[in-house]
């Protein structure tokens, strides 16, 4: 494996309703540079919670939770922080509150923009909130040499609406290098690929596939995804 190959995992973990143990079993097992967390801890003591599945996890928070609409960024200590943001969307009264977390970082020397996000249940929320996402991070990260890797709950399939505007502006990393079921939910039988990993045309996509596995079904409702990125194109 390359230096310059970036290990991804997005993982929705339903606010730890299920097997914490499992949850970071799953995480750590995983092996991931970056994890991209939905639906973190983000009420009592969220920071304190976050805390401490990032360290059985064996890794680092990098930013995100309550801030950034329950999305949280964790990373292990190969990789490096430059700066870090937390994006709410637009809220319409009624429904969950929508956001993400964003963190510049470099591996091997390697800069790269990660973005976790957690789109509604709402098609028309969810096709706002991407438009208004890409909008958001051009202000926030601020240099369009630096790529982005986008990892999230997107809530829909590929093809819908909110999907393709993702696929059209980054590379779907399953659609580009995906082995074996991609899709993630429900945990136990899924027949749905609405969790998904995205990454700069620039980028060469390695690997991606949904984990499976004893912890997977116990931890949360939804499978993650772990894709493999070179960072050195």
């Amino acid at each position: 494996m390359l230096p310059t190959t970036l290990r991804v995992l997005s993982y929705n973990i339903r606010s730890l309703r299920d097997d914490k143990a499992a949850v970071a079993r799953v995480i750590q097992g995983a092996d991931a540079h970056v994890v991209c967390v939905q639906e973190a801890p983000r009420f009592l003591r969220w920071r304190s919670k976050a805390a401490a599945l990032a360290r059985r996890s064996g890794l680092v928070v990098i930013t995100g939770g309550r801030p950034a609409a329950g999305n949280l960024l964790l990373c292990d200590l190969s990789v490096t922080v430059h700066s870090t943001a937390s994006i709410r969307l637009t809220h319409r009264p009624g429904i969950h509150r929508r956001g993400a977390a964003v963190a510049v970082c470099s591996l091997a020397g390697h800069r790269f923009a990660l973005v976790g996000t957690h789109l509604d249940l709402y098609a028309g929320d969810r096709l706002r909130h991407a438009h208004e996402l890409f909008a958001r991070l051009h202000e926030v990260i601020g240099d369009d040499s630096v790529p982005i890797v986008l990892a999230g709950d997107i809530n829909e399939l590929p093809g819908e609406q909110a999907f393709a505007v993702f696929g059209s502006r980054l590379r779907d990393a399953f659609a580009a290098a995906g082995t074996g079921p991609g899709d993630t939910v429900p945990v136990g039988t899924p027949i749905k690929r609405i969790d998904a990993v995205f990454a700069d045309r620039r980028l060469p996509i390695l690997s991606c596939r949904v984990l499976d596995g004893p912890d997977v079904a116990s931890a949360s409702d939804h499978r993650p995804v772990r894709a493999e990125i070179d960072l050195g194109e």
